[in-house]
């Protein structure tokens, strides 16, 4: 079966609900929001890698261990991260948990929390127990276009993706938002992500397929190389299409994780798009190596260098930089057999310079979307990567953004 894929229209699956309103802890705009399969369901979530785990990512790992996997609802605000915030942060994230539980009629256990924006400020609580209410009141299958808006820090938009599909005569949908612009790398998961699917599937298999959509999309963007405190990507399924339950390793488990890396990998492109200041998207690709663990770590040594991001930015094909940035992954190789392309241009061939038209490397640079493909003969293994430019505004919006 293959996939309708959507990135700019809102299509719930089944039995899910979702609501985003302003309750105070921003100034302005939207900053609560609260997703809910109405449904018995099953969840499977990735989290930071930062040893500094927020309160919430605490909270969460321990409901979704106490609960075997069974998750109903997610509860997130925006404003404040309730990282470094001590015993009180944890105490705040758990009420949370209560306060969605009681106004959906669920154990605590089946919530899971999540929090983004300042680190080590308190959250308050009362803005959210004020307008708890009113949060539950906006539940709708189009509250997530809110949801969406409610989440974000210093995004510029909204971030979402629908698929839609069948299995064995059934629709199914998949259904993703996400939130992230900066503190943007691979380390088991990048910035927050929620998805929802009405497809029937085991928890073991769902928790699996999460795994692989994660390491072909959220685990290979960077926006500055570094990773947040609260990073969470969850996923929650209800199976409230009807479908048959996904209970092996078959056809319909590896159509569903098409559909599941096709989602991710449109949500986190949205993320390295929007990256802080960005301009330009840049897709990496390594091919010819020995090993695809080694082409990640070229690929994401490239995508984290400064000087090329910067050259980037400057429209400039300083392919020494990349050759540079290469040579520091820390991965063996035959440098006389490396070549770059920069685009349609090669500008260096078995580990040296060619000569190559200047103004028309200048005019592929300026382009939104440029690609990079760093070849080997080493091998037959390749990876891809996803970066954005790094600007004078990147500095500006992170000098300033506590005060």
């Amino acid at each position: 079966m293959g996939w309708e894929i959507n990135a700019s229209e809102i299509d719930t699956p089944l039995g899910f609900q979702a609501s985003g309103i302003h309750s105070g802890i921003k100034e302005s705009d939207l900053d609560l929001a609260l997703i809910f399969s109405e449904t018995p369901s099953i969840g499977a979530a990735l989290f930071t890698e930062n040893s500094f785990k927020a309160a919430p990512v605490q909270i969460s790992q321990k409901h979704l261990s106490q609960n075997n996997g069974v998750v109903r609802a997610i509860i997130v605000n925006s404003g404040n991260a309730n990282a470094c915030t001590g015993e009180t942060g944890l105490t705040t994230a758990l009420r949370m948990t209560e306060i969605g539980a009681q106004l959906l009629n669920i154990s605590r256990e089946q919530v899971l929390v999540c929090s983004t924006g300042v680190i080590g400020v308190p959250l308050p609580l009362d803005p959210i127990v004020t307008n708890s209410n009113y949060l539950k009141q906006q539940l709708s299958p189009s509250g997530f276009g809110n949801a969406a808006q409610a989440i974000l820090t210093t995004d510029t938009s909204r971030k979402l993706c629908s698929a839609l599909s069948n299995l064995k005569g059934k629709q199914i949908k998949i259904f993703g938002i996400t939130k992230g612009a900066g503190m943007i790398h691979p380390q088991m998961a990048t910035t927050l992500a929620f998805i929802v699917t009405d497809v029937a599937i085991t928890q073991n298999l769902l928790y699996k397929a999460l795994n692989e959509a994660c390491r072909l999309s959220y685990n290979s963007i960077s926006v500055d190389g570094d990773t947040s405190t609260n990073d969470t990507l969850a996923v929650i399924a209800n199976g409230a299409s009807n479908s048959p339950v996904i209970n092996d390793e078959g056809a319909d488990y590896s159509s569903f994780l098409e559909g599941l890396i096709q989602v991710c990998q449109s949500l986190a492109h949205q993320v390295t798009r929007d990256g802080e200041g960005a301009g330009k998207f840049l897709t990496i690709k390594v091919v010819g190596a020995s090993s695809e663990t080694n082409a990640t770590k070229i690929a994401r040594k490239v995508s984290n260098s400064l000087l090329v991001k910067t050259a980037i930015a400057g429209e400039d094909a300083n392919w020494g930089r990349i050759l540079m940035a290469i040579g520091n992954s820390g991965v063996s190789f035959n440098n006389h057999g490396v070549s770059i392309f920069i685009g349609d241009i090669q500008v260096c061939r078995n580990g040296e310079g060619l000569p190559f038209d200047e103004r028309k490397a200048k005019m592929i640079l300026k382009k939104n979307e440029i690609d990079v493909t760093i070849q080997f003969n080493d091998g037959n293994a390749s990876a891809y990567f996803w970066t954005c430019d790094l600007t004078k505004k990147y500095v500006d919006i992170n000098a300033y953004y506590r005060t």
